[in-house]
């Protein structure tokens, strides 16, 4: 069922410190951003890792009421979650709910609830 791991998203408070952080310490380059995404309450930033467009994405909130900001309120700093790449959005969303995960569903996009991960929240990603 599962692939690969897609991609990861990461809190930040200052999208710009965190990207001179990534780009400075890490020596990663940004290829997307900052750019906002107001559908998802969110500033990004998108590091590639690799050539087969797997990432990390550096994001902050635009609000204390997005998902980002109530995370980082709560949470502070740091993994926000981990995209896991599937064949079969469906298929893979049906199968977890048979088997009792416990599954956030929002417009196209599915994630399994931390309490069912110990601690992480997961994305499911379609990916042919």
């Amino acid at each position: 069922m599962h692939k690969w791991i897609d991609h990861i998203v990461v809190r930040v408070k200052d999208l710009a410190q965190g990207m001179q952080d990534y780009e400075t310490k890490l020596g990663m380059k940004a290829s997307k951003g900052p750019e906002e995404l107001p559908r998802l309450g969110m500033r990004r930033a998108v590091f590639p890792v690799g050539n087969e467009g797997r990432f990390i994405e550096l994001a902050e909130p635009l609000g204390a009421d997005s998902a980002i900001g109530r995370s980082l309120a709560k949470n502070g700093e740091g993994l926000h979650l981990v995209a896991l790449a599937v064949d079969d959005l469906a298929a893979a969303t049906a199968e977890m709910k048979a088997n009792g995960a416990n599954l956030i569903e929002a417009d196209n996009m599915v994630f399994v609830h931390p309490r069912d991960t110990h601690g992480v929240l997961y994305q499911l990603i379609e990916r042919k």
